[in-house]
């Protein structure tokens, strides 16, 4: 009974797809990293599995538009989701929701990480990290910190390093990461927490001054920048991050083959020198380890946002 059993998944996966796959992004086409990684993730793996991969796009309410009709897609094996943080945190950040993260989808594998850049504007008088906690301790509410809005990887990120460094900074929130680097190169904010890629050429112009980036390790863009723990924030570490989510219900054959077969395309040699220009790193780990790496990311922001009382505006 159990050989037939794993016959019979086996043959499932084997046989699967025998149409087009969507691959649904809950953000605008262009707009950060999520879509990027849906077009080049997408368009191997069409490849890899006999059929296209669509991507489509169902931008709106910080990715809950999007998100709910993944949730709400047939568990068929032709619907999944490329999300982000924004599926963690989203029930933190609203007293309702269309869907349960936990309960209406399952882990695939996360397909990215990328560490983030501290920047400040070269009028503030710190030269480091540690020179711009200083600053504010000696100024509480006086700098200020701009993110693409509430909820936001960078919001998180600098709420954290409040946290974890004992500082009194003001947020600005943004529509938009955009607009917030255009007010700090303008010298209308005082720092902020940005991805890489967006930070790093206004930094290497002069325009910014890069004190640190946020990840475990240095990042291979800009080997000499010393990460935060390095440069006296102890125990701060925080990667944006992507991965792909399937409806629950959706069979574990069709599941292990699309993480399989995801893992594969983020080995191919341009896949990764992609993945490096935008300052992230290839992941394509087990379904497992997507999951732990969830949990830990629910249980740091989980607790952050409920510390300094974040909501929705």
């Amino acid at each position: 009974m159990l050989l037939t059993m794993l016959v019979s998944h086996a043959a499932l996966a084997q046989a699967w797809p025998s149409r087009p796959v969507r691959l649904l992004v809950p953000f605008a086409a262009g707009a950060g990293t999520n879509d990027i990684m849906a077009r080049l993730v997408g368009q191997h793996l069409g490849a890899r599995l006999g059929q296209p991969v669509v991507i489509e796009n169902r931008p709106g309410a910080g990715g809950i538009a999007g998100t709910e009709a993944a949730a709400k897609a047939a568990p068929d094996g032709y619907t999944f989701l490329m999300t982000n943080v924004s599926l963690v945190i989203s029930p933190y950040l609203y007293s309702k929701l269309p869907y349960d993260p936990q309960k209406d989808f399952v882990p695939v594998t996360l397909v990215a990480t990328a560490p983030l850049m501290l920047v400040a504007h070269p009028s503030v008088a710190a030269k480091s990290v540690q020179e711009l906690i200083a600053l504010a301790k000696a100024n509480p509410g006086r700098l200020t910190y701009g993110s693409g809005g509430v909820g936001s990887t960078p919001h998180l990120a600098g709420e954290l390093f409040k946290s974890l460094a004992g500082i009194d900074v003001l947020h600005v929130p943004y529509k938009g990461g955009a607009p917030a680097l255009n007010d700090l190169i303008g010298g209308q904010l005082s720092f902020m927490i940005e991805n890489v890629p967006g930070t790093m050429p206004f930094a290497k112009a002069g325009k910014l001054r890069a004190l640190a980036v946020t990840s475990a390790k240095r990042s291979s863009l800009d080997p000499a920048l010393p990460t935060m723990a390095e440069a006296g924030v102890p125990g701060y570490e925080v990667v944006g991050w992507n991965g792909i989510v399937a409806v629950a219900g959706t069979p574990p054959a069709i599941v292990a083959r699309l993480q399989a077969e995801t893992a594969n395309v983020l080995r191919l040699p341009e896949v990764r020198e992609r993945l490096v220009t935008l300052g992230a790193e290839a992941v394509g780990g087990t379904q497992e380890e997507f999951a732990a790496f969830m949990r830990a990311e629910d249980a740091l922001w989980g607790q952050i946002i409920r510390e300094k009382g974040i909501r929705s505006q």
